[in-house]
């Protein structure tokens, strides 16, 4: 059996944008002090994450909401990532910070951009086939092409608004007053797809959205209108890098059926399928954090040989 915990500060009705907050052992590991244990802290906008792994391979991980704080963040991302482990963080051999918040990661050995991590990570999670990485971030999309090492070999980053990201949805799940968690899904129960909203600014998208709900558009058209332009603008993204397959979603919109599936439209092929982190799979919101830990064992590695 897979052991999996939610913080006590589960969604309410009055929290639409709240996302699930989770840790994750994997039970098969069982870390001795002859092992290499690294950890990945990944302090993004909007969610931390943090990931420890022996030997080169998950072995737990946490995700939580990023606070007002970075290094207070991310020490609770760490701490939820070593909980019932038995792990303490003086047993971790290296570790990397990630992320918006990378330079304020206090138990770091050293800051990695997400943008390598996230590349490393999605190799690990999908394997060597993957070449397109698009990462989905809580304020900036980021679009990666990447060798079969997982080595970055070319990117773009639209970060101009919060539009079309994370955080740009869960202005959305508020405003509609839908659980985050079901935006996708919601936003396929439609006949036609319409035609999209604004997706330059989230001020303007939500202002555009409130005007079609009071012309009588029901919620789920609506989400369909904007998650389309967010496929849209994350496509346009895939494209300008260079498109080549195999392509994979990170972040936290790689949960959001409805944009993947319409991107998926619009690119002309899938996805990689998603993991089902619900079951214990690797969990591609914390991609970051996975490479990160991968690359803090190649770093300590190197150092024990100088």
């Amino acid at each position: 059996m897979s052991t999996q915990t939610q913080t006590p500060t589960t969604p309410t009705k009055e929290e639409f944008w709240r996302w699930h907050e989770y840790h994750h052992i994997m039970p098969n590991i069982k870390p001795t002090n002859k092992d290499i244990i690294t950890a990945g802290v990944d302090v993004g906008s909007v969610g931390s994450k943090a990931a420890v792994m022996v030997n080169g391979q998950a072995y737990s991980w946490g995700i939580t909401r990023t606070g007002s704080n970075s290094p207070e963040s991310a020490k609770k991302a760490l701490n939820f990532a070593l909980k019932d482990t038995n792990l303490k963080l003086t047993d971790l051999n290296y570790v990397v910070g990630t992320g918006y918040g990378r330079v304020n990661v206090p138990m770091a050995n050293k800051a990695i951009t997400e943008i390598a991590c996230h590349a490393k990570g999605a190799n690990y999670i999908w394997g060597p086939s993957v070449r397109t990485v698009l990462d989905v971030g809580g304020q900036d999309i980021k679009a990666i092409k990447i060798d079969a090492t997982g080595r970055v070999v070319s990117f773009l980053m639209n970060d101009k608004c919060a539009a079309g990201t994370g955080r740009g949805m869960e202005v959305f799940a508020d405003l509609l007053q839908i659980p985050i968690e079901d935006i996708g899904p919601m936003s396929l129960k439609i006949e036609q797809e319409p035609e999209p909203v604004s997706c330059t600014c989230v001020a303007f998208a939500k202002t555009e959205a409130i005007g079609l709900l009071r012309k009588g558009w029901s919620k789920e058209k609506v989400l369909a209108a904007y998650t389309r332009a967010m496929a849209v603008r994350m496509a346009n993204l895939i494209n300008r890098v260079g498109l080549e397959p195999d392509l994979v979603v990170t972040g936290g919109q790689s949960k959001n059926v409805g944009i993947v599936s319409r991107i998926e439209t619009i690119l002309g092929l899938k996805c990689l399928p998603t993991p089902n982190w619900r079951e214990g799979a690797l969990d591609p919101m914390a991609a970051g954090a996975f490479g990160a830990a991968l690359l803090a064992k190649a770093l300590y590695e190197k150092e024990q040989k100088t």
